[in-house]
Parts: C-alpha cells; sequence; structure tokens
C-alpha cells in the first residue's frame, strides 16, 4: 500500500532560507496583506457574514494553507468563487449549516489528497471551468447592483431573473451619491495599475472614497451613503473555537453543498498553483496542496470563518513583488491578524458602494470574457458544456452546474475515449509490413484459410469496443469455424471489455465457433487469466502471436 502523499513545502523550503529570501518573503506578504484586506472584506459581506469573518479567514486558512500546502507560493484564503455557493446555505441551513458545509468539505479535500486525486481533478474539462467561472462572475456582478447604486429595493430576490426585474423595477430608487461613490471605486481601481502596478488598487479605492464619503457626510449633511457601520457591528477579537453540533439529517442535506465547495476549492487551488508553477519554475504538489486545503477548511469554520482556497490573483501578487517561500503566505497572515486587531474598527466607516465597485471589478476579472469567446469556436460538444454550466450556475445555483458539469465531462470523455478503440476485419492475408507480432520463420502461413476471420481491436477494450466487434462479426461475418481477435494493440481490457469479451466468446460457441486471441501482450493476458478465461477458451486458444493463431486455427478446421 502507497504511503499518503504529504510532503509539506516548507519543510524543502526551509533548507537552504537565509537573511536574503527571508528579506524578500517579508516585503511580498507584508504587500500581499495590505491586498488581501478589502478583498477579505468584500468577499465577507458578499457571502453574507460580517466583515471580520471575512478576514478571520485569510488569517487561519491563509497561516494553515502556506504552512501545509504542496505550493510554496499559494496564497489562501477566501475567493469569489465560494460567494455564491456560501450566500446559499447560509439562506438555506443558517451560520451553523455553513459551517458544517465547510468541515464536511474539509474532510473530502483530505480524502482526496490521501486518495491521491490531485493529479486527476487538474484535468477536469477546461469548458466546465470556463462555464462555472464566467457564470459565478455574472452571478457576483448581479448581487452587487444594489449596493453599487444604493438602491433602495423593498426585497432583494436571490433568484437571478427575479433580481434583474426587481432592479429594472427599482431604477428610480438609486442614491445618486452611493452610485458616484461606486462608480469612482472602480475608476480609481482600474486606473491605479497605470500609476504604480505594486500598489493595490482595491485599497487605495477604499482610502480616497471612505476619506470622500466622511467629507460628504461631515461637512456638507450627506448621509444617504450606507458604511460597513450602518449594516454591521464589527467585533475586532478572535473567537474561541466552537464546534458545531451535528446531526445526521443536516449531514445528509449539506452534502451537496459541501461537495461543491470541495471541488470547487480543490480546482481554484490546483489552477492556481500550476499557474504558479509556471512563473516560478517550480512544481507542486498536488495531493499536499489538497491535504493543506481540507486541514485549512477543517480549522477556519471553527473560528467563524468561511470556506477557503488558493487565491490566483494574491498568489500573483506574491510571486511579482519577490516572494518565493511559504514564509511570505505565513507573513501575510500575521499582517492580516495585526490589522484587524488594531485597524479593524476603522472598516465601519467604509461605503458598501466602494465594496460593491471592488468586487465589480473582481467579477470582470474573474469572467474569462475573452477565453468564454474563444470556446465558442470549439467543437460543438465542448460549447454544449460551456453554455450548459454557464447558465446552470447563473440561473439555478453552483451545486447544480459542477454537478451536471461532471456528469457531462465523465460523458465526454467516455465517448472520446470510446472513439480511440476500433475494430477492423483483415481480408485473405495479413500485411507482413504493417505487424509487429510475426514469429520469425513462419511468414509462409500468414494466408488466411478458408473457414477463418480475422479481426483486429486497436486500442483498449473497453466501453463500446466489445460492442462493436459484435456488431461488425455479425456484419461481414460468413459462418467461419474459428474467429481470431487479434489484440496486439489493445494495451489494457477492463471489466467493461471483460463482460463484452465473454460474451462474444459464449454468443461464437452457441454457433460453434472458437474464438483463438492472437498478440496478447503479458498485462491483458494476466487479466484474462484472472477472470477465467483459461477455462472459457483453453490455453492453447490464447496466442502471443498471429502465426501462432492461424497455425491454430488450421489445426481447427482439421479436426
Amino acid at each position: 500500500m502507497k504511503s499518503i502523499d504529504f510532503k509539506p513545502k516548507m519543510l524543502s523550503a526551509l533548507r537552504n532560507y537565509n537573511r536574503k529570501t527571508f528579506t524578500a518573503d517579508l516585503m511580498a506578504g507584508t504587500i500581499v496583506g495590505i491586498v488581501a484586506l478589502p478583498l477579505a472584506i468584500a468577499f465577507g459581506i458578499a457571502s453574507g457574514v460580517s466583515p471580520e469573518k471575512g478576514i478571520i479567514t485569510a488569517i487561519v486558512a491563509g497561516f494553515i494553507i502556506s504552512a501545509l500546502g504542496g505550493s510554496k507560493v499559494q496564497i489562501g484564503g477566501p475567493t469569489g468563487a465560494f460567494i455564491i455557493i456560501i450566500s446559499g446555505i447560509i439562506s438555506q441551513y443558517g451560520i451553523q449549516g455553513l459551517t458544517i458545509a465547510t468541515l464536511m468539505a474539509g474532510v473530502f479535500l483530505i480524502l482526496m489528497g490521501v486518495l491521491r486525486l490531485g493529479t486527476i481533478i487538474k484535468y477536469i474539462p477546461y469548458p466546465i471551468v470556463v462555464g462555472f467561472t464566467s457564470g459565478i462572475a455574472v452571478t457576483i456582478f448581479t448581487t452587487q447592483i444594489k449596493d453599487l447604486l444604493g438602491m433602495q429595493m423593498s426585497e432583494n430576490p436571490s433568484d437571478f431573473i427575479e433580481k434583474w426585474l426587481a432592479y429594472f423595477h427599482n431604477i428610480g430608487n438609486i442614491d445618486p451619491w452611493s452610485a458616484v461613490m461606486g462608480l469612482l471605486s472602480i475608476a480609481i481601481i482600474t486606473l491605479t495599475p497605470r500609476i504604480s502596478k505594486k500598489i493595490p488598487g482595491s485599497l487605495v479605492a477604499i482610502i480616497i472614497v471612505t476619506i470622500i464619503a466622511l467629507l460628504l457626510k461631515n461637512y456638507f449633511d450627506v448621509n444617504t451613503i450606507e458604511t460597513i457601520g450602518d449594516r454591521f457591528s464589527i467585533n475586532a477579537k478572535i473567537p474561541e473555537a466552537q464546534m458545531p453540533s451535528l446531526t445526521w439529517e443536516t449531514i445528509k442535506g449539506l452534502a451537496g453543498p459541501a461537495f461543491t465547495i470541495a471541488i470547487l476549492g480543490a480546482i481554484e487551488s490546483l489552477l492556481s498553483a500550476t499557474v504558479a508553477d509556471g512563473v516560478t519554475g517550480d512544481h507542486h504538489r498536488s495531493n499536499t496542496e489538497l491535504i493543506g486545503q481540507g486541514i485549512a477548511n477543517l480549522a477556519t469554520p471553527l473560528f467563524g470563518g468561511i470556506p477557503a482556497t488558493g487565491a490566483i490573483a494574491r498568489t500573483m501578487t506574491n510571486i511579482n513583488n519577490g516572494g518565493r517561500t511559504p514564509i511570505a503566505g505565513i507573513i501575510h497572515a500575521a499582517v492580516l491578524l495585526l490589522i484587524f486587531l488594531f485597524l479593524m474598527p476603522l472598516a465601519r466607516y467604509i461605503p458598501m458602494a466602494c465594496l460593491a465597485g471592488v468586487l465589480v471589478v473582481v467579477s470582470y476579472g474573474m469572467s474569462g470574457w475573452r477565453s468564454f469567446l474563444a470556446m465558442l469556436k470549439n467543437p460543438k460538444s465542448d460549447i454544449t458544456v460551456l453554455l450548459l454550466t454557464f447558465f446552470l450556475t447563473i440561473i439555478f445555483d453552483l451545486t447544480i452546474a459542477i454537478e451536471v458539469g461532471l456528469v457531462c465531462a465523465c460523458l465526454l470523455f467516455m465517448r472520446r475515449m470510446s472513439e480511440t478503440s476500433d475494430v477492423s476485419v483483415i481480408y485473405n492475408e495479413i500485411d507482413l509490413n504493417e505487424d509487429a507480432d510475426i514469429k520469425a520463420g513462419n511468414l509462409e502461413n500468414l494466408t488466411i484459410p478458408k473457414g477463418v476471420e480475422v479481426y483486429e481491436i486497436n486500442g483498449p477494450y473497453f466501453f463500446g469496443a466489445g460492442n462493436r466487434a459484435e456488431e461488425m462479426m455479425r456484419r461481414f461475418g460468413n459462418d467461419p469455424e474459428v474467429r481470431i481477435i487479434r489484440m496486439r494493440k489493445v494495451p489494457f481490457i477492463d471489466s467493461t471489455g471483460l463482460h463484452n469479451l465473454e460474451n462474444l466468446c459464449l454468443m461464437s460457441k452457441k454457433e460453434n465457433v472458437q474464438i483463438v486471441l492472437s498478440g496478447v501482450n503479458p498485462k491483458v493476458e494476466a487479466v484474462l487469466v484472472k477472470n477465467g478465461f483459461i477455462e472459457l477458451l483453453g490455453r492453447e486458444n490464447i496466442c502471443n502471436h498471429i502465426d501462432i493463431a492461424l497455425q491454430r486455427a488450421k489445426e481447427i478446421i482439421k479436426k
């Protein structure tokens, strides 16, 4: 049995650690911590929890993911991808339900890592990833319209279509000052990189817009701009760890959402780690990363936090500012902790429209609209999966979108893999120039005798290959005495292939036709022997070479 693949990058990163590396990590970690602050607050509020819970998530999960993860530069914390699923869980199950779902997701992530599924998850089809990522971006944008424009609404529907209908119905209830604050925030975030790419535009926007809002309130009597303090009471204190009460009914009800959180977290974290590898030249350990992510999602909810994963934007900020070891991620968590303990009360003055502006920019970057449009030029099957996942995400919810998307991915995989296998019929003679399983010295025996049919399977013997073989034999067969099935190009056979081959042999037996297998490689032969094909066919009818199989066919005909 293989050992658990859990080797945190922290262990190897510290072997040759020096002052120069620490200085670079300190600078990068400090900058990333500052960048993460407005995002953590915005993601927390957008998810339906108080702003400090977003920061607590970034602190606890950020520390654990860096300390125990499989990437040297990964920065963990709350991300926009979770906003929709979190708000859905809270509306249906409450905060305690979210805590339980996050704990369950942590267990799922650890199991994925222990079972070495990290390498598999990375190969989830690109149309699915683009589809639900774009769908999440559109949904996030939709949820922020109310705060962005300071719209006064008697009710705010959760359904996508109903929400837009409500917006149009309340278009006359927009607060001009809030709308100006929101649009100004977007403009500042967009323009800041042109001045300096190292200064986070979201932080600049929050500082400038908050100051303007305070000046308008204190000196110009503008009291319509809603702030965080108007909606939430902020507690700048790390809460004590608490374990929620678990019931079997709640666990069953939250299994679907928890699995969605786990899959989404796994995809996003491994995607982020892969992107980071391309920049740094390092190679992350995917299974270790999943286990680290799982542990983080087990710990975070105990302190009131929300689901966390690797964040591509913050990870790239870390890399671009010189971070090269997990110490940078730990410093980022420490910076956030200091800000939380000493400066958090100031967050109450931040306008809600400003945070909405931050999330609108996040949703734009997350939409990947260029990739989406490029995907529309792909084969129809990819376009179908892309659009199906996209519309399911925005119209229904992310859980349904991921479940249906994964089912579609499996069906497409089965279809494409089955297309790699084909069955052909060989007439009269074997072409010596194309065969590698011919035994030297017997070349004169390669004419196909009368009463013998030769079929060749090219590719894995699974899914539809067996059915195609049976259909071809019925279509081209002429009541032979012997059917030779060449398997020299069959790298493996699965249980479905075994079942089909067994049915083929039994069908032929009823028709008084003997099956002879040719060119069976050792691995496939071992599987056949284990599953009783020696008793079904006889050892003499499982041959290593086509010339031996033809000789055996002649012996059968002479009997």
